[in-house]
């Protein structure tokens, strides 16, 4: 299998120019499917912090790199939206956001607030034992009581050491949303009106902001927290 993905066919979120050269790297498999970035882009295009894969698999041996808090097992591990990127030695913190094109961009933040990411919640099921299963946008299962208040498009806040949930935002009327998808991917605002769509049409989110607001489908909008806009704990 090759290594190498055609940079025109690269999916629109990543963070590459797609005419000066053919190549570029391929993702592994992982987390956030089809549109998660290579941890390589990031590492030699994006920050600049190696020159080559040799380099970059040298940083991750030397564990000098945290992905969620993790040593990534590869530099193919794709990165995706909210993914906490830790460089202990710099003592450099980002999180993988939308930027208003659409395309991932990091966002410095403070040590506290890598300590735990954000999910949002795209699938709840029963598991045998009666508990509940929180899958989440990027692929992690997260495992709750039977009868716990979670509900599919609310947002949680997993601390990155114990895997526990330390904070839990409800997806409703009032809340304050991002927009990770569409024309109005990177705004932020609070939900006015949901609209159900009858049958297999995409719920309609109306969101106010200072200046207006927006419309979109319900998949594209993100409860978040105002800490998190303003790059500190999310708790």
């Amino acid at each position: 299998m090759t290594r190498h993905q055609k940079r025109l066919s690269v999916p629109k979120s990543w963070p590459v120019e797609r005419k000066t050269a053919t190549w570029t790297v391929k993702a592994g498999a992982g987390p956030h499917g089809e549109a998660g970035v290579p941890l390589l882009i990031i590492l030699r295009d994006v920050l600049g912090y190696v020159d080559s894969r040799k380099e970059a698999n040298y940083a991750l041996n030397q564990g000098g790199v945290l992905v969620n808090g993790d040593v990534p097992s590869s530099v193919e591990r794709p990165i995706g939206m909210f993914d906490i990127l830790s460089f202990g030695d710099r003592e450099e913190f980002y999180r993988v956001f939308p930027d208003e094109g659409g395309r991932l961009a990091l966002t410095p933040i403070d040590a506290d607030a890598a300590g735990s990411r954000l999910g949002k919640i795209v699938r709840k099921t029963q598991v045998t034992g009666g508990d509940v299963q929180l899958t989440l946008h990027d692929g992690a299962n997260v495992r709750v009581d039977a009868g716990t208040e979670y509900a599919t498009g609310d947002s949680l806040v997993i601390d990155n050491e114990d895997k526990e949930i330390v904070a839990h935002f409800v997806y409703e009327e009032g809340a304050l949303v991002t927009a990770v998808a569409g024309s109005h991917a990177g705004e932020v605002g609070t939900v006015e009106e949901i609209t159900v769509t009858p049958g297999s049409g995409d719920n309609v989110v109306t969101v106010t902001q200072d200046d207006g607001g927006f419309e979109t489908v319900e998949d594209y909008v993100v409860v978040i927290d105002e800490n998190f806009t303003e790059g500190g704990d999310d708790e």
